[in-house]
């Protein structure tokens, strides 16, 4: 991209016969190339002009050659792989090519044309600026390409995803763009240290400004990429809100609750706050406690027959048969037998309805057994009357 080079300093450009120059922005001569095209068209003929124009017509010509030979050894390669990301950056290789041995072509020319220094600083540059341009132009596509077949593949990049892929392609953009204007600024040496001076007080500004967003915004990026809840998953915060996660973005996240009430949380909140993935795990079941008494006295075996044929009284599609439900006996209460009926759901949503059922399925399954559930009782004993009762 960078096709000759002049002085740091602005300085002149001798006008040798060896077709150099003297530095002024770059690493790369191009001095010995027009001496040596220089001689070869000195046979054919010594007008600068001429010269200057077989010059340009053959790197055109050159361009599209070179064009040629290049997409034409990346789409042998290309065609080996399954993605068409490798052919969308092929695709658009070629403007920055072609026109790079373009201008390459005219630096040539201008430099056999043996223009005035100042005029001869100007046309470089204004070379440079053109091939910086040309270039910026095809990294703004490309980075947009890669992020797009990234947000993809979120198995490889959590971080961009469908939602965030906007954040950091216009992220990369503003970087490649303040990359490319510093760029610009060196070709033409103007001073850029106030620029820089003021964008930092603007961007100290802007942070303290907008705090409380960035700090959602990060959140909102850590949380895609570590995932610790999608999409549909089940959750319940340490503020005591439960419900599925309908929606993840840069700022906040949204839950609708039960009573489908949306409420929506900042990514900010969320990701200081403890929780609870209840469809997260080996898989979406979840596993539901229900914990029943039994009077003193109750035959134990037969509690346990009767809290697992309640289980049949519940519609099959809102009980896991696999892992089969249990009973187990915990401990001996205050006035009870105390035991848990232990039954997996296939969704966490499902829970408050299956408890319901099995909670009315155990009490008509009791009564129907004679098993006694038990309750508070106080019995009042009164040592003596007052005498004042005592004749009444």
């Amino acid at each position: 991209m960078i096709f000759f080079s002049q002085e740091g300093d602005g300085g002149k450009l001798p006008a040798g016969d060896d077709g150099g120059s003297s530095k002024d922005v770059g690493d790369v001569e191009i001095g010995a190339l027009t001496k040596f095209l220089s001689d070869l068209l000195s046979p054919l003929t010594e007008n600068s002009w001429a010269q200057a124009g077989i010059v340009i017509a053959a790197a055109m010509v050159m361009s599209k050659v070179f064009d040629w030979l290049c997409t034409g050894i990346f789409r042998t390669l290309t065609r080996k792989t399954r993605t068409k990301t490798d052919d969308l950056i092929l695709k658009a290789l070629h403007a920055p090519v072609v026109n790079t041995v373009i201008l390459i072509g005219l630096a040539v020319a201008s430099r056999l044309l043996g223009s005035e220094d100042s005029i001869a600083i100007f046309t470089n540059r204004a070379l440079l600026t053109i091939g910086l341009f040309v270039w910026a132009v095809f990294i703004f596509r490309i980075s947009g390409i890669l992020l797009r077949a990234a947000s993809h593949n979120p198995n490889r990049f959590s971080a961009v995803q469908g939602s965030t892929f906007p954040l950091f392609n216009n992220l990369a953009k503003v970087l490649l763009f303040g990359l490319m204007v510093y760029m610009g600024i060196s070709i033409w040496q103007f001073d850029a240290t106030g620029w820089l001076a003021s964008a930092g007080v603007v961007g100290l500004a802007i942070g303290f400004a907008a705090q409380d967003t960035l700090s959602n915004l990060f959140a909102g990026v850590f949380i895609l990429a570590d995932r610790p809840y999608r999409v549909g998953d089940y959750i319940r915060l340490d503020s005591g809100e439960r419900g599925k996660v309908t929606f993840i973005g840069l700022r906040s996240t949204r839950i609708v609750t039960r009573d489908d009430i949306e409420v929506t949380v900042p990514n900010a909140v969320m990701g200081g706050a403890k929780i609870v993935n209840e469809s997260s795990g080996p898989y979406k079941k979840e596993r539901i406690r229900i914990p029943v008494g039994a009077a003193y006295g109750s035959d134990v075996d037969h509690v346990i027959e009767v809290l697992l044929a309640s289980i049949e009284d519940v519609d099959p599609k809102l009980v896991c048969k696999e892992p089969e439900p249990r009973v187990r006996m915990r401990s001996f209460g205050g006035s009870s037998l105390d035991f848990e009926l232990l039954v997996w759901i296939p969704d966490p949503e499902l829970r408050g309805n299956v408890r319901h059922l099995l909670h009315r399925a155990v009490y008509i399954r009791f009564n129907a057994a004679n098993i006694e559930i038990p309750y508070a009782k106080q019995d009042i004993y009164i040592k003596e009357l007052p005498s004042s009762l005592k004749g009444s």
